[in-house]
């Protein structure tokens, strides 16, 4: 029996993954792991195809790497913040919105992983400024619309981004959802 396919440990190519395929899976393996969990192998398993599939889309895994710390910093922040920024909401509501979206997606996980991975390489520090300037702007924008001077909106601004990414957890008994919307009406609200 012939087989024009080629298998790699067991696994059939996969023809259907495009490079954000490989990015979020990255980040998951990232996220649950950290930058142990980020091997060539552990990809492709999880991504259900061969490791020489990878090479379709990246050279090396240095440039997956760097791709990676760009995604984080670029094409997955932007399009959200542009998009709430165009929103018909209120300025503390897109706060709100933006919240929730982290929390539904993990990104305050995420962005731990990333903040973990940026003490040992510069292309994920430099991800992590580039978001965190984008993700400060867009909040001292919102704060500034809802009436804060540009001094106090940077202030609850930098206290709601460093508040995200805690990793403190409440006291038992206390609701994160209530947590959350209360620290959210604490610092945005007047």
């Amino acid at each position: 029996m012939s087989s024009t396919v080629s298998v790699e440990n067991d696994v059939a190519p996969r023809a259907d993954l495009a490079p954000r395929d490989w990015l979020e899976i990255g980040q998951a393996l990232l996220k649950s792991g950290g930058l142990r969990a980020l091997k060539l192998r552990s990809l492709a398993q999880a991504a259900g195809a061969s490791t020489g599939s990878f090479y379709h889309h990246f050279k090396d895994f240095d440039g997956y790497h760097a791709a990676l710390a760009s995604y984080f910093a670029e094409a997955q922040i932007d399009p959200l913040l542009a998009s709430l920024t165009a929103s018909d909401l209120a300025p503390v509501e897109r706060i709100r919105a933006f919240a929730e979206h982290v929390r539904d997606h993990d990104m305050s996980q995420l962005a731990l992983a990333m903040r973990a991975w940026a003490k040992s390489d510069a292309r994920a520090a430099a991800a992590i400024r580039e978001h965190d300037d984008k993700v400060m702007a867009f909040l001292v924008e919102q704060l500034t619309a809802h009436g804060f001077d540009s001094v106090e909106a940077g202030i609850r601004g930098y206290a709601l981004l460093a508040v995200g990414l805690s990793e403190v957890h409440p006291v038992e008994g206390l609701d994160r959802g209530v947590l959350r919307n209360g620290l959210l009406t604490l610092l945005c609200e007047r």
